[in-house]
């Protein structure tokens, strides 16, 4: 049955209202791979939570966060064919490391690629904290997979940063582990592709794969270790394409050009390049 685009353009996402601890703040640090070099004070100040915790930059992709409504039956969707393609984190205010946020989500677009070919949903979800006041600002495009072909619009298709020809400046290997996409998904992230191993078969993959939020909190963790500094106000906005999947146990390596602004990742074992078209912007 193909896709109402009216109906999924206007679908009611509800706002989450969510209060979040220290716990939950050293948790999410952890989910991503911090902590692994027990000598590493500059880690350690985002998961002990003894010291003066420091919260990690991309922790507002987790919070006040709808969850997957686009698995519910009444938005049309074949939820086990739905990827995460692209995300974005424009940061406003530091976040305190326990509080009361508030997500409110929209969707700004909907692509038709086709019969064969998906379909884009884009969408925007702004943090608030208590005085209502904008901490974060996110950007999500999901990759319909088994939705194209509804007669709607072919464009305007969200343009790529473009990346540099010549060999990065700057490298770094983290390895994620096999169980990490467990952890991760208790964020609030529970789409089965993640953990159920049957519903990875259905949906095209020899096993569970890694949340794409998950990869993106390696690499962002890669961004603020040699741009930063470990600094997690260093960080203005930043955007990427999820290109493959990641499998939990893989080594994530991360290519930074510097002057431009751009980055990639590949998986290493396998020489993929997972996240792609990178842009990175530090605050003045």
């Amino acid at each position: 049955m193909p896709l109402d685009p009216e109906k999924l353009l206007n679908y009611p996402i509800p706002e989450v209202t969510q209060t979040y601890t220290k716990r939950d703040t050293v948790f999410y640090a952890l989910s991503i791979g911090l902590g692994q070099d027990p000598l590493d004070e500059r880690q350690l100040d985002f998961v002990d939570h003894h010291r003066k915790l420091k919260v990690f930059p991309s922790m507002p992709v987790v919070l006040a966060h709808p969850g997957f409504w686009l698995a519910w039956p009444d938005t049309g969707v074949d939820a086990v064919k739905v990827v995460h393609g692209e995300q974005g984190i424009r940061w406003l205010k530091p976040l305190p490391p326990e509080g009361v946020v508030r997500g409110k989500t929209r969707i700004t677009g909907l692509i038709d690629k086709g019969k064969d070919k998906g379909a884009l949903l884009y969408s925007e979800k702004h943090l608030f904290d208590e005085r209502g006041e904008t901490l974060a600002i996110l950007s999500s495009t999901t990759f319909l997979r088994g939705d194209g072909g509804f007669g709607g619009a072919s464009g305007p298709v969200k343009p790529v940063h473009p990346i540099p020809e010549r060999p990065p400046e700057l490298i770094l290997d983290l390895p994620t582990r096999p169980e990490q996409a467990l952890y991760y998904r208790l964020n609030g992230d529970e789409n089965p592709l993640h953990a159920d191993p049957e519903v990875a078969r259905r949906a095209g993959f020899p096993r569970p794969i890694l949340h794409g939020l998950c990869t993106l909190g390696v690499v962002t963790h890669a961004l603020l270790r040699l741009l930063c500094d470990y600094d997690p106000e260093g960080l203005a906005s930043l955007e990427l394409r999820f290109s493959a999947p990641v499998y939990p146990g893989e080594t994530i390596r991360t290519e930074i050009w510097p002057k431009e602004g751009a980055f990639r990742a590949r998986a290493v074992e396998r020489d993929v390049i997972v996240i792609n078209h990178g842009k990175v912007v530090l605050k003045a």
